[in-house]
Parts: C-alpha cells; structure tokens; sequence
C-alpha cells in the first residue's frame, strides 16, 4: 500500500494549476505555429502568429496565457493500492486551486450560486472527477477550462436511426452557430454514446488526447478527419478572420450506450487548450 499526503497532493495541483495556465502543451504548440505557416490569408495569419507570440511569451515571463484562467477541472485516476492521509482528497485538490490563483497571479472567476453570482474569491471549488484503477499511483491532469469556449458548448439526445451525416451536421452548425466566439482556432472534444451526464464527460475527456493523434479505431479517425475538413472548409478561420484553420483538431470518444439512445456531446474549447499532468 503507498502512502500518499493530502500535502503532496495540494502541492501537486498547485504546480499543475500554475502550469497549466502559463504553458502551452506542445501538441497544440506546434499546430498554432503550422497553421499561421501555412495560412494564405494575411489577416487569418498575423492573426496566428499574436497568438503564437503570445504563448510563447507566457512561458517567457511566467504569466498567463489567456486573462481568462478558467474554471478549475481536475481528473484524478487513484489506485487501488493508494492511501491518503492526513484529511480529505477534495479538500488537499481544493486547497492546490486555492493556493495556485490566490499566489500565482491567475484571475478568481468562480461564483458560489449560478443566480447569486458572489465571488469565491479563491477560484474554487474545482470540478473533480476520480476513478479508481489498478496499481499504487494517484495521476492527476489539471485542465482549466475558459467560458468563452465552454459557453458554446453543445449537447443533444439522437435517435438510434439518425445517420451519421445527421449528426456530422449538428456538429458543423455548432462550431457555425460559435463562430468567432469560442476564439478559434479551436479543438473540438465531441462525446459520443453513454448517457445524458456521460457524454458531455466524453467529450471534456476527449479534449485531454493530443491533437496530433487520431482515434485508434479506423471509424473515428475518418469521422474525425472528415469532420476537421469540413470545419476548415467554413472559412471563419483564426480570431474568426477568415483562412483555412477553423479548428486544429476534432478528438471523438465514444461509449457504449442505450439501444433507444445515441447521445452527442461537443466540448469546444479555445486555442488555448491547458492542461498539466502529474504522477504521485
């Protein structure tokens, strides 16, 4: 059985969270600075390469990517053979948000009550999602999540019947509807299958793989690759100033579900796709 402390782990989302938000993944380094190469468009491209400075910049002096530090999600996959002592799991990831917005400069933008609207003041609490695996190591992704992205955001409960061209389209409408809102380029995270709750979780989770990579099933990777073609095709490029690159990458993951349902969930996010891992 491994020991690990409530410590270790506050310290832990506490460096991630900080990381996270200054430091672009180098996946999704490297497609920014592909894109603004190849992008004809003379607005679309000096517009992608602001954001390839900009990221580079952060890293530089430490500062945020984005003023947008976003809302603080964190995956925690815990292993059987794992011990926490010394207090409470949510309370140790809780107090790393804290500590990571309250001393490393990253704005405060939670609010207790959706109505209310009163500022935490400490961007928690965070949104944790844990699964329990094999093996003594507690692995924790850290991904603040902005609202500009977020809030375009979609889901919708298909028919079993409905064709896959049926639901390729409510996708492209989606990032058509988002337009320069989301902050494009974007990377789609689409959630297929499951249930109402374990879409839109698919879908966040799918936003976590490389965007270099394709789904390992040959269906989805076409689905994928077909679906980036046509979203590049609409033409609302960078910053929503036209050119070639809409989207940087669209990631599906699907799960089994329902033989009366077929639920589709898309999680869009920014350019500015941040998440952070460690392994305790």
């Amino acid at each position: 059985m491994k020991q690990i402390t409530t410590g270790q782990i506050t310290e832990a989302v506490r460096s991630l969270a900080v990381r996270a938000n200054c430091f672009l993944p180098p996946d999704v380094a490297m497609a920014l600075e592909c894109a603004s190469e190849v992008e004809a468009n003379a607005t679309a491209r000096a517009a992608l390469e602001d954001l390839n400075d900009n990221f580079k910049y952060a890293a530089e002096s430490g500062l945020p990517i984005c003023q947008d530090t976003g809302m603080a999600v964190v995956f925690a996959d815990i292993g059987q053979d794992v011990h926490i002592s010394g207090g409470n799991f949510e309370a140790a990831v809780n107090e790393g948000i804290r500590l990571a917005y309250t001393t490393g400069g990253l704005r405060c933008s939670v609010v207790a009550d959706p109505f209310r609207r009163v500022n935490t003041d400490d961007n928690t609490p965070a949104v944790i999602h844990t699964r329990l695996v094999s093996g003594d190591t507690l692995s924790l992704t850290v991904a603040p999540k902005g609202f500009g992205s977020e809030n375009m955001s979609a889901l919708r409960m298909f028919n079993p019947t409905d064709s896959v061209e049926f639901i390729e389209d409510f996708i492209i409408d989606a990032v058509i509807h988002a337009g320069s809102k989301p902050c494009p380029p974007i990377i789609l995270g689409i959630g297929v299958g499951g249930t109402f709750e374990g879409v839109a979780l698919a879908a966040k989770r799918a936003l976590l793989r490389p965007v270099d990579t394709l789904n390992s099933d040959p269906f989805y990777a076409e689905m994928e690759t077909r679906l980036l073609q046509k979203i590049n095709a609409t033409g609302i490029g960078a910053q929503g100033f036209g050119g070639r690159t809409t989207a940087l990458a669209v990631n599906v993951n699907a799960l089994p579900t329902h033989i009366a349902g077929l639920p589709v969930a898309i999680n869009m996010c920014c350019h500015v796709l941040r998440h952070a891992s460690a392994s305790l």
